[in-house]
C-alpha cells in the first residue's frame, strides 16, 4: 500500500524527494511550496491526508556526523485514516525568525502545534492567528528544547497572562460586539474555570465570556504541570525513559509504557516473543479498561451521579491490588522492557483476572442500569458540544472521541500489531458526536477490552519473556557471573545503554485516549537525541473551545470530562 503511495506523491509532486521509513513515507519540502502541498494533501481525492497527526521540529546543532543543510527542521505528521497511510512532510527551515508559513488554514489541529514548536524552539509560523507560548508561561525567556539552551536557569512567571487580548479576539471572530449587549441592557461577563478548580480534573485554566450562562467566546490555558519529558529524556539511556512515559496518562500508565518500546523496537527491528505480545495485549487492555472506568466515574460525578461513582471506582480500585501482583506497583509499574518484561506473571494470575473481570462487569452494569433509562442523564448529554466527524479530524481528535464522532478509525483494527487482526472484538462507534456517544463509547469499549482479554488468556503461549539478543537485553546473571562476556554486556547496556542505529522515526499505539505517538531521533548512541510525544488529549484539548462555544457553563465541566482530559499527557 505503501509503495502505492509513494507511486502517487512521486507522480503528483515530482520536485519532492521521498523515501520510506518503517511503515510510513517520507517527503521532503521546499518551504515556499509548504501550503500548496498540504493543501493539495488534504483535498486531493486520491490523498486525502485528513487527519494532522502532529507537529515538531529537530534542533541538528549538536548532531554528529556531516552537518545538516539547515539547523532546524519542522516535520508534520499526517494519515489518510481510511487507507492507513502515514505521511511524514518534512521542511528545512533556514532561519527561525522568519521560520515558516502556518498550515492552521489547512487543519485546525496546526493552531496547537504550531504554537508548541514556537514556544518549545523558537519558529515563527508566519499567519498564524495567535502565535504565543503554550507550554512554558507567558514570561519564559528562550526556547527550552533548543540545544544550547541552559536547562539550569529557573524561570519563575511573576505575573497571570490576563487573556484579555485573547478572549477579545476570539468574540471578534464569533461576530459577537460587546457594544450591541449594552445597548440591550445586558453585559457580557468573564468568567475564569481554574486553573486550581475541581471542576477541571487538573490545572486547565478555562476562560469564558458569557451572556447569562451562555458562553459565547471560550480560550484554554495549559502548562500548569509542565515536566520537560522531552528534554529530561534526551539525558536518559533508551531504557530510562520508561519511568518518565508512566507519568504521561497516569490513569493508564502501562500503556504509556508499551507504546514507548514498541516504538524503540520497531527502529532496531527487534521481533519480541510471542508471550510477551500477549502479556502487552493483555495489561493494554486492562489499563484501557482502568482509564475508561475512572473518565467515567469523574464524568458522572460531574452530573451529579455520585452512586455511578462508586459502582465504578470501587472495581478500579481493587483492580490495583491485581496490578500490584502482576507488576510489582500499583499505578507507575515500568513494568516493560526493549525487547521484553521486567518478568513475567506469577502462577495463578489467570484466576485472579477472571475475578477482577466479572467484578468489573457488574460494576459497569449496574452504573449502566442507572444511566440508560435516566431521563436526566439523556437531556444533558444528548445534542450537547456537539463534535461532527470533520471538525474532529480537523482538530486531530483520535480514539474514542473520533469515534463518538462516527469515524471508525482504530489502530488495533486499521493497522494491526501484536496479533490483533487474530482477536474477535468490535470498535463501537457514536452517531452524533455529543456527550452521550463519547459517554456510551467508552462504556461499550470496557466490553470490548474485556473480550479481548480472555481471548488472549486462553492463547498465549508458554516460552521466553525477552529476546536473546544480548546487545538489547540484559544477559541473566550467572552469565553476568561467571562469564566475562556477559560482564561486559551487562556493563555497557547499564552504563551506555541500547546503541539505537542513526535516524528518525515515528511510531504509534492505541492508548486509551486515542493514537499514542512517540518521534524518535536517534544519533546512534545509547541515548535519543530527541523524543517527541504525540499526545492524543493535547489535540482532544485544543478542539474543547468549537465544542462548548453557545452551550451553557454547567455543559462546559461535563463535556470537559467527557473528553478525559489527562494533566500528565496534555502539558509532558
Amino acid at each position: 500500500m505503501n509503495e502505492t503511495l509513494q507511486d502517487k506523491l512521486r507522480m503528483l509532486f515530482p520536485a519532492n524527494r521521498c523515501h520510506q521509513v518503517l511503515d510510513s513515507i517520507v517527503m521532503e519540502v521546499a518551504p515556499e511550496m509548504l501550503v500548496r502541498t498540504m493543501e493539495r494533501l488534504k483535498t486531493y481525492p486520491d490523498l486525502g491526508f485528513s487527519l494532522l497527526l502532529d507537529i515538531t521540529a529537530v534542533d541538528y546543532l549538536d548532531y554528529p556526523g556531516p552537518p545538516q543543510p539547515t539547523r532546524f527542521q519542522v516535520s508534520y505528521i499526517l494519515r489518510n485514516w481510511n487507507r492507513n497511510w502515514l505521511l511524514h512532510v518534512v521542511v528545512p527551515v533556514a532561519d527561525p525568525d522568519r521560520g515558516l508559513p502556518t498550515v492552521s488554514t489547512v487543519w485546525g489541529a496546526a493552531d496547537w502545534a504550531e504554537r508548541e514548536v514556537y514556544d518549545q524552539y523558537g519558529i515563527v509560523f508566519t499567519g498564524h492567528p495567535d502565535l504565543r507560548r503554550i507550554l512554558n508561561h507567558w514570561q519564559f525567556k528562550g526556547h527550552p528544547l533548543r540545544k544550547d539552551y541552559d536547562i539550569y536557569q529557573g524561570q519563575v512567571c511573576y505575573e497571570t497572562d490576563s487573556l484579555e487580548r485573547e478572549i477579545r479576539a476570539r468574540l471578534a471572530t464569533k461576530g459577537v460586539d460587546e457594544s450591541t449587549m449594552s445597548d440591550i441592557n445586558t453585559e457580557m461577563m468573564f468568567l475564569n474555570l481554574g486553573p486550581s478548580h475541581p471542576a477541571t480534573h487538573g490545572a486547565i485554566r478555562i476562560f469564558t465570556a458569557l451572556d447569562g450562562e451562555t458562553i459565547m467566546a471560550n480560550v484554554n490555558e495549559i502548562g500548569y504541570l509542565h515536566r520537560g519529558f522531552e528534554k529530561t529524556a534526551e539525558n536518559r539511556t533508551y531504557n530510562q525513559v520508561i519511568p518518565l512515559t508512566d507519568r504521561l496518562n497516569y490513569c493508564s500508565a502501562l500503556i504509556n509504557n508499551i507504546a514507548y518500546v514498541k516504538a524503540v523496537e520497531s527502529w532496531l527491528g527487534l521481533e519480541i516473543t510471542e508471550r510477551t505480545k500477549f502479556m502487552r495485549v493483555i495489561l493494554t487492555e486492562f489499563f484501557r479498561v482502568q482509564d475508561h472506568l475512572v473518565c467515567l466515574a469523574a464524568n458522572l460525578v460531574d452530573m451529579g451521579g455520585l452512586t455511578n461513582y462508586w459502582y465504578l471506582y470501587n472495581e478500579k480500585e481493587a483492580s490495583y491490588d491485581l496490578i500490584s501482583k502482576l507488576t510489582g506497583a500499583r499505578l507507575t509499574s515500568s513494568f516493560t522492557r526493549i525487547g521484553g518484561m521486567y518478568r513475567d506473571f506469577y502462577d495463578g494470575w489467570q484466576d485472579d483476572m477472571e475475578q477482577q473481570l466479572r467484578a468489573i462487569e457488574k460494576g459497569v452494569n449496574d452504573s449502566l442500569a442507572l444511566v440508560l433509562q435516566n431521563r436526566i442523564v439523556h437531556d444533558r448529554t444528548q445534542g450537547t458540544c456537539v463534535l461532527p466527524a470533520e471538525t474532529a479530524l480537523a482538530y486531530g481528535y483520535t480514539g474514542p472521541n473520533l469515534r463518538a464522532s462516527g469515524v471508525a478509525f482504530d489502530l488495533r483494527k486499521d493497522n494491526p500489531y501484536y496479533h490483533y487482526d487474530a482477536f474477535d472484538f468490535a470498535i463501537p462507534i457514536g452517531s452524533t458526536g455529543d456527550i452521550y456517544d463519547r459517554i456510551m463509547v467508552r462504556f461499550e469499549e470496557i466490553f470490548e477490552s474485556i473480550k479481548i482479554i480472555r481471548q488472549a488468556m486462553r492463547m498465549i503461549p508458554d516460552g521466553d519473556i525477552f529476546v536473546t539478543d544480548h546487545h538489547c537485553v540484559l544477559p541473566p546473571k550467572e552469565q553476568v557471573y561467571h562469564r566475562i562476556e556477559g560482564l561486559a554486556n551487562h556493563f555497557k547496556l547499564i552504563f551506555e545503554g541500547i546503541k539505537v542505529p542513526r535516524g528518525e522515526w515515528y511510531d504509534s499505539f492505541e492508548a486509551a485516549n486515542g493514537e499514542l505517538g512517540f518521534y524518535i531521533v536517534s544519533d546512534g548512541s545509547g541515548r535519543p537525541y530527541k523524543v517527541k510525544v504525540r499526545p492524543p488529549c493535547f489535540y482532544a484539548m485544543a478542539g474543547f473551545h468549537t465544542m462548548v462555544e453557545g452551550e451553557m457553563i454547567a455543559d462546559a465541566i461535563i463535556n470537559l470530562g467527557s473528553i478525559n482530559i489527562i494533566g500528565g499527557e496534555l502539558d509532558r
